[in-house]
């Protein structure tokens, strides 16, 4: 392990603060606080914009170089030739079978890109990356170790944000609307529209100065359960949690941010378009609103079920699960694509069935989008 793995952060010093057992979805993630005490407070406080939560678990890779920009446009889903900076967006690194490899979100400062990912894949990422950039003029790093991520819901006022260009590197979330040559397969008014998310970068060296604001009471703490509430609140899909090696955007609604339908060839493109125009994507997300009686919450991996013909059938998984101040108990998971809309599902909690109702995020029928004729059968005028 190197001093990163075993770190804790400093915001474990604060009143309240709780930490898991271990750290994250990764063994290698830095530990960061769950909660300070009261889940629901800290998740409408964040809500709100009156506090911040310390995300330095998350990994930081830079990329310096003139070119830069035309290395991650060359290899990932997101059109990014042209990003201006302090442009924020998002991009997935896809392997040749169009499946997620890496999801990162992107800000430039007009010399560095940053990217952030989930925790344990920033070494993975700036290696495949280092691997691929050939005679083009890139330095990339790994930069986990002396910078670190700060979230919150709205911009704050006194952070000392990472600025070496003079430009503050925050990436703002796109996912409050389809970004430009994106797909939204989700139907009716989207919960995301309504979600404002930042992540700031700053040096790690002064993440003490942070923790001192809070214990100033400038700025408000919420642990990362709050944010979890939030994100699965707004059918936001995370690597982490909701992917796994078989995943393509489309089960997770991800071309809505991530992917630009329109740009040229990346590794990965043909599978994009060919289930996007003329296929359909064999999983789907779907929001589940959980019964609450049991006061038993699924974990990550908990199994979903159907009932057919009598018999309870396994159907897909919970992918991320959290209770939401207002909605209660909810999750995210992925089904198969052909379960109905309508089916009621159950979730298995140990020896325990949770009934969960399902709102369509991916709908059964998404993908075939293209608009192609129909061939006269031979014999018929």
């Amino acid at each position: 392990m190197t001093a990163i793995d075993a770190d804790v952060s400093p915001f474990a010093a604060l009143d309240g603060a709780v930490l898991p057992e271990e750290a994250g979805a990764t063994s290698d993630a830095r530990l960061v606080p769950l909660h300070y005490g009261d889940p629901f407070r800290e998740q409408r406080e964040l809500e709100a914009g009156r506090a911040l939560v310390d995300a330095s678990d998350l990994g930081v890779v830079s990329l310096d170089g003139e070119d830069r920009l035309q290395l991650l446009h060359a290899l990932t889903s997101q059109d990014l030739r042209h990003i201006a900076p302090g442009a924020s967006a998002e991009t997935l690194v896809l392997d040749p079978q169009g499946r997620v490899e890496f999801a990162a979100r992107v800000v430039d400062d007009g010399r560095t890109s940053w990217l952030i990912v989930d925790p344990g894949l920033a070494a993975p990422l700036a290696a495949f990356l280092d691997r691929m950039r050939f005679m083009l003029r890139v330095e990339v790093a790994d930069r986990s170790v002396d910078v670190a991520v700060i979230a919150s819901a709205a911009e704050l006022d006194g952070l000392p944000v990472f600025a070496p260009e003079g430009i503050p590197v925050v990436w703002r979330d796109p996912w409050a609307a389809v970004a430009a040559g994106g797909w939204q397969y989700a139907e009716g008014t989207h919960p995301g529209s309504e979600r404002t998310w930042f992540e700031s970068i700053v040096s790690r060296d002064r993440l003490d100065e942070v923790v001192a604001m809070i214990r100033s009471a400038r700025i408000g703490v919420a642990g990362s359960l709050a944010a979890e509430a939030l994100r699965i609140a707004a059918w936001r899909p995370r690597q982490a949690f909701d992917a796994d090696e078989r995943t393509i955007p489309h089960e997770l609604d991800w071309l809505r941010t991530a992917v630009h339908l329109d740009k040229g060839c990346y590794r990965g493109q043909e599978t994009v378009a060919k289930v996007h125009n003329l296929g359909r994507p064999p999983r789907r997300i779907v929001m589940l609103h959980l019964d609450g009686s049991d006061a038993v919450l699924p974990a990550h991996g908990s199994v979903i079920t159907a009932e057919k013909d009598g018999e309870a059938r396994e159907v897909g998984l919970v992918t991320s699960s959290a209770i939401h101040h207002d909605l209660g108990p909810i999750a995210l998971a992925v089904i198969k694509r052909a379960v109905p809309a309508d089916v009621p599902l159950s979730v298995l909690v140990g020896d325990t069935v949770v009934a969960a109702a399902q709102q369509a995020i991916v709908p059964p029928g998404a993908g075939a989008t293209a608009d192609v004729p129909r061939l006269p059968r031979l014999g018929r005028g």
